[in-house]
C-alpha cells in the first residue's frame, strides 16, 4: 500500500497506510486499570476512528464480522458519553483520571451481552453484526477481544488510551472533497452545526469544528455548510496528525479508504498483522451514501470544491490528496 507522505511540522500527516513512524510514546496513567467483562479481562481493545463518512464503518463491519471480535457502534451507553466529550472538549481537558473512568464505566456496560444488550444500539451497529437488533449480535462465550468504532470517537482518543493503555487504534484517512461531499449528504453530520447544538463560545478551542485560534473563529462564522465540513476534516487530519506523535506503531496504525476500496485484500492483512488477530475481509459498500473515490467532482459544486480548497487544501496536499 502506497505510503502517506511524512508531516510538515506545523500540522503533520496522520500516518502511513501500513503502518506509522514512531514517535515517543504517550505514557499512561499512574494507575492503569484492567477491566473486566462477561467475565474475562478486556485485552488490547481496538477503536477505530476518522473523519464522518471516512470509512470507519466500513473498517468495523470487518471487525464486527471477525470470529471472537465483539464490536460496537454507536452503542447505547457508549454514544452519549462519546459526544459529550466531542460537543464539549473542556471536560477531558485538565481531568485525565476522570475523563478514562467515565469511559471506562461506560463500555463495562456497553460490551455486556445480554438478552436486551443490542436494543437501542444504532442502525449501523445491527447491519453490520447482520441484526435485527432484537437479538445478540454474538454469544457471550465466543468473546475474545472488544472494540468499538462510534462516530465522533477521534474527539476522546487520548482518553481511550488513559482507559486502556494497551488499547490499539485504527485511523482511516480519506480525500476530504468526498468526506465534504459525504458529510453535506448526511444529516447526522450536518446536525453538529445546527445553531446551539455546540457551544463554540464556551471552549477555548473545539477540534471538531475545526476552530484552534481567532482566525478559525472568523472563518467558522463567514463559511458556508461546504466550508464548515472542510473545517471539520481539516481538524480531523491534524488531530490524526497529533496522536501520531503520541503513540508508538504497535498501538496506531492509519489506512487510506482509497486503497482499502481498490485493494481489500490488502487492507485485511494489514489489519490483521496489526490486530493481532485474522480479520475478516473489508468489504466496499458503494451503495448509499457517495462511497467511490472521486465522488465529488460530480457532487460538489465548483464554489463549493474551491471553499474546501480555500480552507483545507494544505492538508489535502500533504495527504496526497492534491489531484
Amino acid at each position: 500500500m502506497t505510503a502517506l507522505p511524512r508531516p510538515a511540522p506545523e500540522t503533520g500527516d496522520p500516518g502511513r497506510p501500513e503502518d506509522t513512524i514512531a514517535g515517543s510514546a504517550r505514557a499512561p496513567l499512574a494507575r492503569p486499570h484492567i477491566l473486566v467483562v462477561n467475565g474475562r479481562k478486556v485485552r488490547n481493545p481496538v477503536f477505530v476512528i476518522g473523519a464522518p463518512g471516512a470509512g470507519t464503518e466500513m473498517l468495523a463491519r470487518a471487525f464486527k464480522r471477525t470470529p471472537g471480535f465483539h464490536m460496537t457502534l454507536g452503542q447505547r451507553w457508549v454514544l452519549p458519553v462519546v459526544q459529550a466529550f466531542a460537543r464539549t472538549p473542556s471536560l477531558a481537558r485538565g481531568h485525565p483520571e476522570a475523563a478514562a473512568t467515565v469511559l471506562r464505566d461506560a463500555f463495562a456496560q456497553g460490551w455486556q451481552v445480554g438478552p436486551d444488550c443490542c436494543l437501542g444500539c444504532t442502525q449501523a451497529c445491527r447491519e453490520a453484526g447482520g441484526t435485527p437488533g432484537n437479538q445478540p449480535c454474538i454469544a457471550e462465550r465466543d468473546i475474545s477481544r472488544y472494540g468499538d468504532a462510534s462516530p465522533e470517537l477521534l474527539y476522546c482518543a487520548d482518553s481511550l488510551v488513559d482507559a486502556f493503555p494497551d488499547a490499539r487504534l485504527v485511523q482511516i484517512v480519506r480525500d476530504g472533497r468526498d468526506v465534504v461531499a459525504g458529510m453535506l449528504a448526511d444529516p447526522r453530520a450536518l446536525a453538529w452545526f445546527r445553531p446551539g447544538f455546540v457551544n463554540l463560545d464556551a471552549e477555548v478551542t473545539h477540534p471538531l469544528l475545526g476552530v484552534d485560534s481567532a482566525p478559525d473563529r472568523s472563518l467558522w462564522a463567514g463559511s458556508s455548510m461546504a466550508g464548515k465540513c472542510a473545517m471539520r476534516w481539516r481538524a480531523t487530519i491534524r488531530l490524526m496528525a497529533r496522536l501520531r506523535s503520541k503513540l508508538s506503531p504497535q498501538q496506531l496504525v492509519t489506512l487510506r479508504y482509497e486503497e482499502m476500496i481498490r485493494q481489500p485484500l490488502t487492507a485485511g492483512r494489514a489489519l490483521s498483522e496489526f490486530a493481532g488477530a485474522e480479520i475478516c475481509p473489508v468489504e466496499p459498500q458503494l451503495a448509499g451514501p457517495p462511497r467511490e473515490p472521486g465522488a465529488w467532482r460530480r457532487l460538489l459544486t465548483a464554489a463549493q470544491a474551491a471553499e474546501v480548497e480555500n480552507i483545507a487544501g494544505d492538508e489535502l496536499r500533504r495527504v496526497g490528496y492534491g489531484g
